[in-house]
């Protein structure tokens, strides 16, 4: 009903007046994307399916939501449906909130991990809270805004950002092996990044000075994946691009034929693109600068 009403309402707009660039054709098809993502495009066999037909792919890649691993709630799903018939991009900082004192609230859910992959967890907030002064606290019943980690068999996503309207913020992480998949360390890193607010390396404003994305190779269906947010969306922070952050995707995500669809301009900064083994000293300053943590500035 929800997303009813949403279209109904930019459609009348654009019958109505100028504002709104989009034809309706190109809005529906949005809107029947976003309700792909926001569904998880599958379950737990697609995501199999995915790891099994895409095998040099990062996990979060396969797991269906937006951009492969973002967690889409009413307002994202709104607000970006707007902006796209707007002929903005498709995402907004309304999402991209920092956690009040610098400090998540966060639980597991019962019986979701056992012991190791728990230790995996709590040694990627450890690696954080070495970096940066972003501080972790395991939840109270009084708490009622937190990020509730699951392990369900359907890929590793997360929410962005801080909105106390969610009340449980999402972060799944599929159960494996430490070490493997979703249970890679800077994996892990990644999504507990998008947590505090971060959305990818390769769909910042500036990514096509850096990259090229050969539209010919994205599979059918997934090209919004590749959208260039907005710099009144998205802020770098005087960061330079960073080929090798654990936020950038690998050269052949969403791939539709087994060719790259992400190639970097300079041969030389393509060998750790996509990487998940560690985090960067770029990824950490992102942090500190995103949180003004103390010298993040100096």
């Amino acid at each position: 009903m929800f997303r009813s009403v949403v279209l109904f309402a930019l459609l009348g707009l654009a019958a109505a007046g100028p504002a709104v660039v989009r034809s309706r054709k190109d809005i529906e098809s949005f809107r029947e994307f976003l309700d792909r993502v926001r569904s998880g495009n599958g379950n737990a066999d697609r995501f199999l399916s995915r790891k099994k037909a895409f095998p040099v792919a990062n996990d979060e890649e396969l797991s269906g939501r937006f951009q492969g691993d973002i967690v889409l709630d009413d307002v994202d799903y709104e607000v970006m449906l707007q902006e796209y018939s707007f002929g903005r991009s498709a995402y907004t900082t309304a999402s991209i909130t920092t956690w009040p004192d610098n400090t998540v609230v966060w639980e597991f859910g019962d019986g979701e991990f056992n012991d190791e992959q728990k230790e995996a967890i709590r040694e990627g907030i450890r690696d954080i809270e070495a970096h940066t002064c972003v501080r972790f606290r395991y939840r109270t019943p009084a708490d009622a805004v937190y990020a509730k980690l699951t392990g369900e068999p359907s890929g590793c996503y997360a929410n962005v950002g801080y909105r106390t309207s969610r009340g449980a913020h999402s972060m799944n992480l599929a159960r494996n092996n430490v070490g493997s998949g979703c249970f890679r360390h800077a994996t892990i890193v990644h999504e507990w990044m998008h947590i505090l607010g971060f959305l990818h390396m390769h769909a910042t404003y500036n990514r096509d000075e850096y990259v090229n994305i050969l539209d010919e190779n994205i599979q059918p269906g997934a090209e919004h994946n590749f959208v260039v947010y907005g710099q009144s969306n998205v802020d770098n922070l005087g960061v330079e691009y960073d080929y090798a952050s654990c936020m950038h995707y690998g050269p052949y995500s969403f791939t539709g034929n087994g060719e790259p669809t992400i190639v970097a301009r300079t041969r030389s900064n393509s060998a750790d693109m996509g990487q998940r083994v560690y985090v960067t000293d770029k990824d950490w300053l992102r942090i500190n600068r995103h949180y003004n943590c103390p010298g993040a500035w100096d």
